[in-house]
C-alpha cells in the first residue's frame, strides 16, 4: 500500500515540476513574441492637408532579437516594412528605411545578414486630408534571435495625424 503512495507522491511532484516550468517558458515565449517590436513616438503630428509632410517613426526591438533590415541579404527573408491602410484619410507617399547592421550568426558564419537591433526609425511621407484623423497603420518584420526565428509578425502604429 505505501508504494502506490509513494508513486502517486512522486507523480505529483514531477508533474508540479512540469507544470511550473512550462507556465515559466509560455510566460518567457509569450514576452518575446509580443513584445519583439515596440512602436515608440509620434503618437500625434499635425501637417499640412493635402501637402507631403515627414514624419519620424521611432521603434525598439528587444534586448537578444534583430530584425530582418527593409532590404535583406537574401530573398528568401522577410522585410521590414511600414504601411499605412487605405480609407484613413491618409496616404503614405513613401517611406526611407535605415540601413542595416551586418550580422553574422555563429550557426552561419559565412552568411552576413542586414538586420536592426535596439532603436530605430523610419522616415514616412504622409498626405493627410483636412481634419483629424486616426491611423492604424502597422509594422510587418520578422524578428530572430541567434538560433531560430519567430513567425513574421504585424505591430499597430497608432498615430493621431491632424490635418490643418
Amino acid at each position: 500500500m505505501k508504494k502506490p503512495i509513494m508513486f502517486m507522491a512522486g507523480a505529483v511532484i514531477a508533474l508540479s515540476a512540469f507544470a511550473a516550468h512550462s507556465q515559466t517558458f509560455g510566460e518567457s515565449r509569450s514576452l518575446v513574441k509580443d513584445d519583439a517590436v515596440q512602436y515608440l513616438f509620434p503618437e500625434q503630428v499635425t501637417v499640412i492637408a493635402g501637402k507631403a509632410s515627414p514624419v519620424n517613426l521611432h521603434f525598439r526591438i528587444a534586448a537578444g532579437l534583430h530584425i530582418n533590415s527593409h532590404t535583406p541579404s537574401e530573398d528568401s527573408l522577410i522585410p521590414t516594412t511600414f504601411s499605412i491602410p487605405d480609407g484613413t484619410g491618409v496616404k503614405l507617399e513613401n517611406a526611407t528605411y535605415p540601413a542595416g547592421v551586418a550580422l553574422t550568426l555563429p550557426a552561419d558564419p559565412k552568411t552576413k545578414l542586414n538586420v536592426y537591433t535596439g532603436e530605430f526609425a523610419i522616415q514616412a511621407r504622409i498626405v493627410a486630408t483636412h481634419g483629424n484623423h486616426l491611423v492604424e497603420a502597422k509594422l510587418r518584420y520578422q524578428a530572430c534571435n541567434q538560433s531560430q526565428c519567430l513567425p513574421p509578425r504585424n505591430v499597430a502604429v497608432a498615430i493621431d495625424v491632424i490635418g490643418k
